[in-house]
């Protein structure tokens, strides 16, 4: 097996692989590869009508699940066993889908410790909910929402375009300025930012749908995401001014309404463990949680 690095030519490939099936992992989606494959060093290997992957993290390198038939996924372990044998590394997957830990738990060549992965488990809601906000359990996000309405009138709902992507950045910056004064040791903060300005300065490529709020002339809040399946739309990215109360609700709410009426399902992805993003995730009443899954090889 010969593993390359992701790059921006490849998502005809990783496009048509995860559109064969129906995923629920929000990072089972070509953009989600890119924008993190600097940081996790993701590389793919195409061999027999699967679509292989690896990452690496502090030094250490994993496995990603395979993309392809059902009746190939024994044959996609076995690859990874002889692989990961040859550059002597424990193999370990990370963020498998249920389905596919059920395979690993069941697979009579191997033996694998399967275990939950709570902190990467995605969020998904009824995009009729978020779109509404109705009933006693969102009254306090209708309040926000409305709160916003009432002290910004003039605050106006745009798709991002080209022309307002400069403003967008402009926001982000200011953004990222706040949150290194808090966070300056998160190297995450550096890679985040690097990765949503590459996919803005490639926005049509991507073939992604975008929101912006705009407020006195500038952008006070702005989201972009894809369809994941053929029911679910997934968020990729969701910034707001922390000042402003109710910039994030209005986004939100706003987002899905004009751009995702039309799905079921809205998959705004992990909490990676942070206590108040978990919060914050679960205040929105989620209809169901995509279990990921943790294996190694014993």
């Amino acid at each position: 097996m010969e593993f390359k690095p992701i790059t921006r030519d490849d998502k005809p490939l990783v496009d048509r692989y995860y559109g064969a099936s129906y995923y629920e992992n929000g990072h089972f989606n070509f953009t989600n590869l890119y924008m993190w494959r600097n940081p996790y060093d993701i590389c793919k290997c195409e061999m027999d009508g699967v679509l292989y992957l690896t990452a690496k993290w502090d030094g250490k390198m994993m496995a990603l699940q395979p993309v392809g038939p059902a009746e190939k996924m024994k044959t996609a372990i076995l690859n990874y066993v002889e692989y990961f044998g040859e550059i002597n590394q424990p193999l370990v997957f990370e963020g498998v889908e249920r389905s596919f830990a059920e395979i690993l738990r069941n697979c009579d060549k191997f033996s694998f410790e399967v275990t939950e992965d709570r902190d990467s488990f995605d969020y998904v809601y009824l995009a009729e909910n978020l779109i509404k906000l109705a009933g006693r359990k969102f009254h306090s996000k209708k309040n926000h929402l409305n709160a916003f309405r009432k002290m910004y009138p003039e605050a106006e709902y745009l798709p991002i375009t080209e022309d307002i992507i400069t403003l967008c950045k402009l926001e982000l910056n200011s953004w990222y300025k706040k949150r290194i004064q808090d966070e300056a040791d998160d190297p995450f903060i550096g890679y985040e930012r690097a990765a949503i300005i590459e996919i803005m300065n490639n926005f049509a490529y991507f073939n992604l749908k975008g929101g912006a709020i705009r407020l006195d002339g500038r952008i006070i809040a702005f989201t972009f995401g894809e369809k994941l399946n053929k029911d679910t739309a997934v968020i990729h990215v969701e910034k707001a001014d922390p000042d402003i109360r109710g910039a994030y609700p209005a986004i939100n709410q706003g987002f899905v309404e004009h751009e995702w009426a039309d799905c079921t399902y809205i998959n705004r992805e992990e909490d990676m463990g942070l206590p108040n993003l978990r919060k914050a995730k679960e205040s929105y009443h989620p209809v169901k949680l995509i279990e990921k899954y943790r294996a190694k090889l014993k």
